[in-house]
């Protein structure tokens, strides 16, 4: 992990192009999109996740990993047909089955988001709440909340 004076950046390997910045959401629990998550609105909708009632939508997303069905690649496809989507996805391993949905949102044509495996960057962070994250040419960057 790097710290200038834009604030902190993990390097990453790029999984799908593209920049997004939002708010971050971390997720402390693996989280199944199919049933997980309501495709209409963005919301973290299973009772049993720590997040639940928070949104997905226009946040760079942070999961260590993903579980679950392979529909989930429908539901992150329609996500982004809803414009409800993550502003980007940051993730500890490779999860092809949400990075599916995102290329195939991109074939037919809708703006999309860009996803990073970063296994470098410590998910349980506490500091990454509240911060304002830049996923961009392959670094996950943030600035926190708590001015560090």
């Amino acid at each position: 992990m790097a710290v200038d004076g834009e604030g902190h950046r993990v390097a990453g390997r790029v999984l799908i192009s593209g920049s997004g910045t939002g708010a971050v959401l971390r997720l402390s629990r693996p989280l199944s999109f199919w049933g997980g998550v309501d495709p209409t609105t963005g919301e973290i909708v299973d009772p049993r996740h720590p997040q639940h009632g928070a949104s997905v939508a226009g946040r760079v997303l942070l999961l260590e990993r993903a579980v679950g069905s392979s529909s989930s690649s429908a539901i992150m496809l329609e996500l982004i047909r809803n414009r409800v989507a993550p502003a980007a996805v940051v993730m500890g391993a490779t999860d092809a089955i949400l990075a599916l949905g995102v290329l195939v949102g991109r074939e037919l044509g809708y703006e999309t988001l860009p996803m990073l495996e970063c296994p470098a960057l410590d998910y349980g962070d506490p500091a990454l709440d509240g911060a304002v994250g830049r996923v961009d040419r392959g670094s996950f960057h943030w600035k926190s909340g708590r001015g560090q």
